[in-house]
C-alpha cells in the first residue's frame, strides 16, 4: 500500500482549475493510442491500477488522474466548475496538458456518466471509448444512491459523516463500498480513498460535484451520442445491484458503433475484480 509520501510524489498536470494528480503507466513511445482511465465518485486512481499494468505489459501506455470526486488529495481551485459537465472538461483539459491525442477513454461507475459527457460534447480528442458499469441516461444516480448524493451537497454533513466511515464493518457494509464489490476489498486502500473527507476543501470540491448530479445530465449528453463514430465498448457485470443489463443494453443502443458484453457475475468495481477482461475491451477499442 502507497503511503501519503508516495501518494503526493505522483505527477502533476498544471490545469486552468488547478493541479490534477495523475498515474502514468506502459512505455512512452508507444504505437498504439494512449488510454485515459476515468475512476468514479469517492475513489481515486489506484481502482485503475490493475488494468494499467495489463495494459503497460501488453506495450499500452495509460493515464489515470485522480479526479476531484472526493478521494483526492489537492482541492482544485475555489472557482473550478466541478459539475458533471465541469469534470469533463477538466478531462479535456488535462489530455490537452498532456498532449494525447486519439484518446481511448475508459470509464467506471461515475467515471462513465463523466465519459458520456465528454462524448455528448467535444469529443475531438477521443478516438474510441470503453464504458464498464457506470450511471446512463435517466440514471445518474441509481435510486439506491439518491439519499447518499443529497448528503454529499452538504459538506458540512459530509464533516459530521466522515469519523464513522474510520470503521472497516461500515466502510465495507451495505450502504458503502460493500455491494460494488465481487471480492474482498483492501481496508486499507478504502481506508485512504475516504480519508481526504476530513479536509474542508475536498469536502467542498465534492459537493460542487454532486450537486450538478442529475438525470437530465446524462439524458441531454445522450441525444448528442449519434455525433460519435468511434467505437464503443461496453463491458457489464451482470450481477451488479446498481446498474442493471437492462441500464447497459439502453446505453449500447444509443452509439452509432456500439458493442455489449456482459460479464457473469461482475458488479461495479470491474476494474479491480477482473482486470483482465477490462483490459483486454481496452485493447480492442484501442
Amino acid at each position: 500500500m502507497e503511503t501519503d509520501r508516495d501518494l503526493a510524489a505522483l505527477p502533476v498536470a498544471d490545469l486552468p482549475q488547478g493541479q490534477l494528480s495523475y498515474r502514468a503507466a506502459g512505455p512512452e513511445n508507444s504505437s498504439r493510442p494512449p488510454v485515459v482511465l476515468v475512476h468514479g465518485i469517492l475513489v481515486d486512481s489506484r481502482l485503475w491500477q490493475p488494468v494499467a499494468d495489463r495494459l503497460a505489459a501488453a506495450g499500452i501506455r495509460s493515464y489515470a488522474p485522480t479526479l476531484p470526486l472526493g478521494a483526492h488529495r489537492r482541492p482544485l481551485q475555489a472557482g473550478a466548475d466541478l459539475s458533471p459537465q465541469g469534470v469533463a472538461q477538466l478531462i479535456r483539459d488535462f489530455i490537452a496538458a498532456l498532449g494525447l491525442t486519439g484518446v481511448t477513454i475508459a470509464g467506471n461507475d461515475t467515471g462513465g456518466a463523466i465519459c458520456q459527457v465528454l462524448l455528448g460534447g467535444d469529443a475531438s480528442q477521443v478516438g474510441a471509448a470503453v464504458l464498464t458499469n457506470c450511471d446512463a441516461l435517466g440514471t445518474f444516480p441509481p435510486a439506491a444512491l439518491w439519499p447518499l448524493f443529497r448528503a454529499l451537497r452538504h459538506p458540512g454533513l459530509v464533516a459530521a459523516m466522515a469519523p464513522t466511515l474510520r470503521a472497516q464493518w461500515v466502510r465495507h457494509g451495505p450502504l458503502a463500498f460493500g455491494p460494488l464489490s465481487s471480492g474482498p476489498l483492501d481496508p486499507r486502500l478504502t481506508a485512504s480513498w475516504l480519508q481526504p473527507l476530513a479536509v474542508k476543501d475536498i469536502r467542498r470540491d465534492l459537493a460542487k460535484f454532486a450537486g450538478g448530479v442529475s438525470p437530465r445530465v446524462l439524458l441531454d449528453a445522450a441525444s448528442r451520442f449519434g455525433r460519435f463514430t468511434g467505437p464503443v465498448r461496453i463491458l457489464w457485470g451482470d450481477a451488479d445491484p446498481f446498474f442493471r443489463a437492462a441500464l447497459a443494453r439502453q446505453l449500447a443502443g444509443a452509439f452509432p458503433h456500439a458493442s455489449l458484453t456482459t460479464l457473469a457475475g461482475g458488479r461495479t468495481f470491474l476494474p479491480l475484480d477482473h482486470p483482465d477482461e477490462v483490459a483486454a475491451e481496452i485493447e480492442a477499442a484501442a
